[in-house]
């Protein structure tokens, strides 16, 4: 184990990425969880990375800004389409999202089967390149998360209707999805949620917002000292947490 790479300088902005990642996705995997769309998270994140693969194909710089609008736009159009089939076949709707999430999946390995970097683009999109982020990564990620954690805990979200929700779901994943990848985005919003279901309000997003912040500081901690993928790691520390965090602070069973 390399003990010298537990190093603040390194492991600070990715934690604070990490944070804000959750900030959002704690409130909204309670949301996607409670509404039985477990996997519309997916979606919206492979849709999400399938314009930044879009925009990449059109030759449009890496991480420009060009490229940012390109994934908001696919984002929020695939919020378009989730509201769309939620009103004409709400029962059918967890189909249709993986049956969405697929088509975006293949239509991205399509994009770049011609690109002689096509494997290293997907596996950024896949784990993300957390342990990588600097400054301008954050503050990007922080001009979207902060008013939208504003917005979630007003309420407004929830009174915006179908699309308000997976608008502001959109916006989100975008935000995260280029920094932290696609499973780890998944991993944020749904395991942090599973663990606490059983609890409300408040204490529910308190207790998830711990549970995630520790499986991101362990997993970072472990990363760095296994010289492990920081990404792979973080989703396993957080399914760590989340089952030590459920076993802690099991609800009371009113006698």
């Amino acid at each position: 184990m390399n003990w010298g790479a537990l190093d603040w300088s390194i492991l600070g902005l990715p934690m604070l990425a990490g944070l804000l990642v959750l900030a959002t996705h704690v409130p909204l995997g309670a949301q996607v969880l409670d509404r039985g769309i477990v996997f519309a998270d997916l979606a919206i994140a492979q849709i999400a990375g399938l314009g930044v693969v879009a925009a990449d194909a059109f030759g449009l710089r890496e991480s420009g800004l060009t490229v940012q609008l390109s994934a908001v736009t696919a984002a929020l159009l695939g919020a378009l389409l989730l509201t769309w089939t939620e009103r004409r076949a709400p029962r059918q709707q967890e189909a249709l999202i993986g049956a969405i999430f697929v088509l975006a999946a293949c239509a991205g390995l399509l994009l770049l089967a011609g690109n002689p970097h096509g494997g290293e683009h997907l596996k950024d999109l896949l784990v993300g390149q957390i342990l990588w982020a600097d400054a301008r990564q954050l503050a990007w990620l922080a001009a979207i998360t902060v008013p939208l954690a504003a917005a979630l805990s007003l309420g407004w979200v929830r009174r915006a209707g179908r699309f308000g929700f997976y608008a502001a779901f959109a916006l989100a994943v975008t935000a995260s999805v280029q920094l932290v990848g696609v499973y780890l985005v998944f991993s944020s919003l749904i395991i942090p949620a599973l663990a606490t279901h059983r609890h409300r309000g408040a204490r529910r997003h308190a207790l998830a917002y711990g549970i995630g912040a520790a499986g991101y500081a362990l997993g970072l901690a472990l990363s760095a000292l296994l010289d492990a993928p920081s990404g792979a790691v973080i989703v396993w520390a957080l399914a760590g947490c989340a089952i030590a965090g459920a076993a802690a602070f099991r609800p009371r069973v009113a006698t």
